[in-house]
């Protein structure tokens, strides 16, 4: 499913959220200028690796240099399909939920949010090797808000049914709870298994942590 808008306009324009899918444009742009070493050594450098990330954090937990790969791992993408999928998610979504944060309270919980999937990542792959990038926990915190903050809204969707497409427009609950069950799911059959690329479990650990957190960051 592919969302295309919701039904809820904001009341100011987004500026964070425009910012934020600016800069992991530019950002993805400067990746494909690179060659295949130097972005493998990019990943490998400012990506997540679990196995590194908790030897990180048992040495020296209260290091800035330890949590730099969270942040700097949102972004990074793997591919066009990666960066547009989730700047299309974090553009139907993210202005309504910066509207009722604040530009500012919502660029932390953004990264906040983004950090909590990393660790619950980290923590459900402690062997992985495997670098892990992209804005998907970070992005999938304001799902998680929106999903608990406008119940009564409704996502113009792209459905693909065999070989059709058709629009349909779905509450937005249901998609988000579709979506998440998606997640859930995969990360289950994603446990113990060796090298999986996909990090499941920041989306979880992002979307849950979003439906929570978004009750300390909203405006009074």
């Amino acid at each position: 499913m592919i969302p295309l808008r919701d039904t809820i306009r904001s009341k100011h324009f987004p500026i964070v959220t425009v910012a934020i899918i600016a800069a992991n444009l530019l950002i993805f742009l400067y990746e494909l200028s690179l060659s295949h070493r130097e972005l493998d050594l990019l990943v490998r450098t400012l990506g997540v690796v679990p196995a590194r990330e908790l030897g990180h954090l048992a040495l020296a937990p209260f290091s800035l240099e330890t949590y730099f790969p969270f942040l700097t791992s949102m972004f990074l993408h793997g591919g066009w399909i990666h960066v547009l999928g989730n700047m299309l998610y974090l553009w139907v979504f993210g202005d309504n939920v910066e509207d009722i944060m604040g530009h500012f309270r919502f660029l932390v919980f953004y990264l906040f949010t983004g950090f909590i999937g990393g660790l619950l990542h980290v923590w459900m792959n402690p062997d992985s090797h495997v670098p892990t990038i992209g804005a998907s926990g970070a992005v999938a915190g304001v799902l998680g808000a929106y999903f608990v903050s406008f119940p009564h809204s409704r996502v113009l969707t792209l459905v693909p049914i065999f070989i059709f497409i058709t629009l349909v427009e779905l509450p937005a609950v249901l998609f988000l709870f579709l979506w998440f069950g998606l997640q859930l799911l995969s990360g289950v059959a994603s446990l113990g298994v060796p090298g999986e690329p996909v990090a499941w479990w920041a989306h979880i650990g992002g979307f849950v942590s979003g439906a929570v957190l978004v009750h300390v960051f909203r405006r009074r």
